[in-house]
């Protein structure tokens, strides 16, 4: 094991929208690998920038664990007026305020462990249901949204893993840990991403699944305010063409949205 500490784990203080989040938590590690100190680069796949960087191949998808967002402190329906709401993500930030524009907005940074900590008073903070999974503390969480109500992150709830572009035998073995049903809706997510400018400053979420031999998807844009958010649904047997094709009828409509940005305050 090659333990590695991310630009995303150093800088703790500033939003992630403020510092072009897109790969912050992976490039250190996808470094390790490229300089042939690791022979693979796991990461969770909602950090993993939609293109592939030179030199590597994402050549596993594990299975998904549980892709939705959880509320820790309160349930959404019990927060008060002007409760506080504290996440580092415009994606969770956009849907709840659109949802609940009476309530207050914090930027959290940290790991899950340090975020549970940080519950404000008469509040919540929202964090990934399978990061509480993970680490054995999903009784921890108030409230389970359903996708209808928050959109997850593209990826979110998958472990990808990358090797070298030349390295047949790591690609091989990681054949082992790689979940079909699970890479083919990863794929069609990506492609949405892909098709879409910005990274983490950008709230935007998507959530596939199989369904017989086709991919069936949803996706969503949203002003950062949330105040105008947009959701397509399509389904195909080609995930690539799935996911562009609703990134391009959500920009039909929605490219406006992408002129505005919160600011670097995160509040």
């Amino acid at each position: 094991m090659v333990k590695v500490t991310t630009g995303g784990d150093r800088r703790q203080d500033v939003p992630l929208w403020a510092i072009g989040g897109q790969g912050l938590f992976v490039k250190e590690v996808q470094a390790a690998v490229l300089e042939g100190r690791a022979d693979a680069a796991v990461h969770s796949a909602k950090d993993l920038p939609s293109v592939s960087s030179p030199g590597l191949r994402l050549a596993a998808i594990a299975r998904r664990g549980d892709p939705r967002d959880a509320m820790v402190g309160r349930r959404l329906a019990d927060l008060d007026a002007g409760a506080m709401v504290a996440t580092g993500s415009v994606r969770r930030r956009a849907q709840l305020a659109w949802l609940r524009p009476d309530l207050v907005f914090t930027n959290l940074r940290g790991n899950i462990a340090t975020r549970l900590e940080r519950v404000p008073e008469g509040g919540a903070v929202v964090v990934a249901v399978a990061a509480l999974e993970r680490l054995g503390r999903r009784a921890q969480a108030a409230e389970v949204l359903a996708p209808a109500t928050m959109l997850p992150q593209v990826g979110q709830g998958a472990v990808a893993v990358e090797c070298r572009a030349d390295d047949q035998l790591t690609a091989g073995l990681l054949t082992a840990v790689d979940d079909p049903p699970t890479a083919t809706a990863v794929t069609a997510e990506r492609a949405f991403l892909a098709r879409l400018p910005g990274g983490c400053d950008l709230p935007v979420g998507a959530l596939a699944r199989m369904d017989g031999d086709e991919v069936a998807m949803e996706a969503l844009l949203a002003s950062a305010d949330g105040r105008v958010v947009l959701r397509r649904r399509a389904r195909g047997g080609d995930p690539s063409a799935v996911g562009g094709g609703l990134a391009d009828a959500l920009l039909g409509g929605g490219r406006p949205l992408l002129e505005y940005r919160l600011p670097a305050a995160g509040r």
